[in-house]
């Protein structure tokens, strides 16, 4: 775990460190992160360090809200005075995130063609639960009754 946390912290400083240098609007966090995941892409090795307990962490990560849900009820005046505002917002970033995403989505599946073949049919068939008359009562089983001894 020592190990991941710090593979994790010293990506988060780099990106810290190159945010306050070159006086950069984007923070340093998620510098750091772009960093990270690059260095996932080109060293796979990486991954392997930090993987697993990265996971282990993930556990623990609703309660990096509760800081912010605090934060919601100090300024509970406040919020309330621009729910109007903020709700527009969200509604508004939530539609476009979606429609940027599918755009990407798209243009992402136009730039690589599917490499594989369609799949086929399974080689078995499946019953369906549906008999050829819309019912769906079980079909009537023979059932013998076996004694025990």
């Amino acid at each position: 775990m020592i190990k991941t946390f710090t593979v994790l912290l010293a990506y988060q400083c780099l990106g810290e460190l190159i945010a306050y240098a070159g006086n950069l609007p984007i923070p340093g966090a998620v510098i750091g992160m772009i960093l990270l995941l690059a260095s996932l892409s080109l060293r796979p090795g990486l991954a392997s360090v930090i993987e697993s307990d990265a996971l282990a962490m993930l556990r623990f990560l609703p309660l990096l809200f509760v800081p912010a849900g605090v934060g919601i009820m100090v300024f509970a005046g406040r919020v309330a005075r621009d729910l109007l505002p903020i709700a527009v917002s969200v509604v508004v970033c939530t539609a476009l995130t979606i429609v940027v995403t599918a755009l990407v989505g798209q243009g992402l599946c136009a730039l690589w063609p599917a490499r594989a073949a369609p799949l086929a049919a399974p080689a078995t068939a499946f019953a369906s639960p549906l008999h050829a008359d819309g019912n769906t009562a079980p079909a009537a089983v023979d059932i013998k009754k076996v004694d025990t001894p």
